[in-house]
């Protein structure tokens, strides 16, 4: 049985049986917080545990390094409508020590695509277009810094309204530590 099929048949279990009942909720987050972090899977389960949030309390929005890498970009997109359409007046930036976007190398990451057959061509066209490849797939030096520049961009963009509370932290992905950063 293929992965997919096992999902499925797990799904479908998972209906039939009520197991949906505890994660019952709307799309409006109860504690009226939006949460943008690292896609790291250590932070799956943990960081709403860490945290106490339970399904329905807030609007989590996720990405590689947990950062905004664009002020009109898809996550500064979400946090616009999580603040106007959902109720949402406070975001947290919750990033983390040990981040696999820490110290990326662009150019070894082009490479392994390259590996996996894309072609130069493609590169070259994104490149045409105007998107930057090496400065698009960098991470960052400092993972305090990425907190603080995306905690920046989301205070001083001119689409969010003053009156929203925006703070960063690091988290630590083997504990769930929060430390609060200025």
């Amino acid at each position: 049985m293929s992965l997919r099929d096992e999902i499925l048949q797990y799904n479908a279990t998972f209906v039939t049986g009520k197991k949906y009942e505890p994660f019952l909720t709307t799309k409006y987050p109860d504690k009226h917080i939006a949460i943008l972090s690292c896609m790291d899977t250590r932070l799956t389960a943990l960081l709403p545990a860490a945290l106490n949030f339970r399904n329905g309390d807030v609007k989590l929005i996720k990405n590689a390094g947990g950062m905004i890498s664009h002020p009109f970009g898809s996550v500064m997109r979400s946090l616009l409508v999580a603040v106007y359409e959902l109720g949402v007046n406070e975001i947290l930036v919750i990033g983390h020590y040990d981040c696999g976007m820490q110290n990326i190398d662009p150019m070894k990451l082009i490479e392994t695509m390259k590996a996996r057959g894309v072609r130069q061509e493609a590169l070259d066209f994104i490149e045409f277009c105007g998107i930057d490849m090496h400065k698009w797939l960098h991470g960052f030096d400092d993972p305090q810094r990425s907190v603080c520049e995306s905690v920046r961009m989301i205070r001083e963009h001119p689409l969010m309204p003053a009156d929203i509370e925006v703070s960063g932290y690091l988290m630590d992905p083997e504990t769930g530590r929060l430390d609060p950063l200025d």
